[in-house]
């Protein structure tokens, strides 16, 4: 009878400590209560509290945890109806917090979110929805996070996930843009004729240039042939009128048989004249020109003749008799 009554002591005392032995997973703590009323939490690992005495409140999940937004209908500000829906990320920092300041901490998030999505898109137009999105996340945290403070939590990110126009926007969205890329593509294609037809122009404008210094250049460069060929034939005049006036008569003939040579060119270059006739003989030319060869080899071989002024005195015609 006393070893019965010693074993189910010992029973007893096993299943009190078994009972008393509280195991606490990695990232998660419990709240401990003494008669229901918060005493400590309980840290990940082995934890001994009396049974009986001290008991679990709240099993806390202290993980960075995440909230599905469910889709939502909202009305913007130019009165134009969208259905979005987003995620929240949220983390438990204080534990008793998280259990005794709220009574469903899950369930009053997704409230929370959800009435502040619609305030903060409800008062945006409808182009900024679909553009800002980031700004609209920004809002979202900030507010939520500000609101969920006194629970302990922590809010780390608010992500829109889409943004669902009606399919009539959506079509006047389509016109709009194309609309607008046509626009775009009448513009570019305006200014690329202009700018084709500017450096046209400056092309022109660069030519009729360079085709006036051109001329200019050729004008400067006639104009110097001319003042040379003049200089070259007062220089022949003049050493023509020297030999004249020295008394060689094939300058003369020099002379005399380079205006014929340019008046025989002067007809044959006649766009009139058909048949040419010569009112002189051939020998006068043959005897021009001989005088100028004579004339070119003198002035080759270096030679300078003097000749006197006087003329020569006539020889004696040398006496014949008659029979």
């Amino acid at each position: 009878m006393l070893t019965a009554l010693l074993l189910t002591i010992a029973a007893l005392a096993v299943l009190y400590l078994f009972f008393s032995i509280k195991i606490v997973r990695q990232g998660h703590q419990y709240t401990i209560e003494h008669f229901g009323r918060f005493t400590t939490v309980a840290k990940p690992g082995f934890n001994f509290y009396p049974a009986f005495f001290y008991q679990v409140g709240r099993r806390v999940n202290m993980m960075e945890q995440v909230i599905d937004i469910p889709g939502q209908e909202i009305i913007t500000r130019d009165n134009a109806m969208i259905s979005t829906d987003g995620v929240v990320f949220f983390q438990v920092l204080d534990a008793p917090k998280a259990a005794y300041e709220v009574s469903d901490l899950y369930l009053a998030l997704l409230n929370l979110v959800t009435t502040n999505l619609r305030t903060v898109m409800g008062a945006m137009d409808l182009d900024e929805t679909l553009s800002k999105r980031d700004e609209i996340n920004a809002r979202l945290l900030s507010v939520v996070d500000h609101a969920t403070t006194p629970w302990g939590v922590k809010i780390t990110r608010v992500e829109i996930k889409d943004i669902r126009p009606p399919a009539d926007i959506v079509n006047a969205m389509a016109r709009q843009m194309k609309a607008e890329r046509e626009k775009r593509a009448n513009i570019l294609e305006a200014e690329g004729t202009r700018a084709s037809e500017i450096l046209r122009a400056e092309g022109q404008k660069q030519a009729r240039i360079l085709e006036a210094e051109g001329r200019r250049e050729s004008a400067y460069r006639d104009a110097e042939a001319r003042e040379r060929a003049a200089e070259a034939e007062a220089k022949a005049t003049e050493l023509v009128s020297r030999a004249i006036e020295a008394g060689s008569p094939q300058s003369l003939n020099y002379f005399i048989a380079q205006k014929y040579v340019e008046a025989v060119g002067k007809f044959a270059t006649s766009p009139n004249a058909k048949t040419i006739l010569f009112p002189v003989e051939a020998t006068q030319l043959i005897g021009t020109l001989g005088g100028i060869g004579e004339l070119a080899k003198e002035v080759a071989g270096g030679v300078t003749t003097r000749i006197e002024r006087d003329p020569p005195a006539p020889r004696p015609t040398p006496f014949v008799p008659r029979d």
